[in-house]
């Protein structure tokens, strides 16, 4: 018996991208999401080891707290990029606190993973638009 084709609410001549978008099984949207996500955490992890490899101990959210008002205030943009592999690095390490509750650990892997689709988000720009002066 066969069976009939889904119904086709809502659209008008469906051309080639939704048929490739249906037999690839996934849009060209979420993709490039997928590809903002991986960037925005290997660009974390890149200048967070970066910054451990020139001064020798690992960054943190607690150079916001430094002395001089200079120093945490350049920190920032430092901090932006690099707090999902921050928040990531602490949750693998557990605060040293023992077992963790689940509710915790999901719910700062969902603030490291939007966090690091958002700078990605940003690096994916900053990178296209170096392309188009070079």
């Amino acid at each position: 018996m066969p069976w009939r084709g889904g119904a086709r609410f809502g659209t008008q001549g469906a051309g080639d991208e939704e048929r490739q978008t249906r037999e690839s099984g996934m849009s060209v949207e979420a993709f490039q999401s997928f590809l903002a996500l991986a960037f925005g955490f290997a660009f974390a992890g890149l200048i967070s080891s970066g910054y451990q490899l020139v001064a020798a101990r690992p960054a943190s959210f607690r150079m916001l707290q430094s002395g001089r008002r200079a120093a945490a205030l350049a920190a920032v943009p430092f901090l932006v990029f690099a707090a999902p592999f921050i928040i990531g690095r602490s949750i693998l390490r557990g605060g040293g606190t023992g077992p963790q509750r689940v509710e915790i650990v999901m719910m700062a892997t969902v603030v490291a993973g939007f966090w690091s689709l958002m700078s990605g988000t940003v690096v994916v720009m900053a990178v296209q638009a170096l392309g188009a002066y070079l």
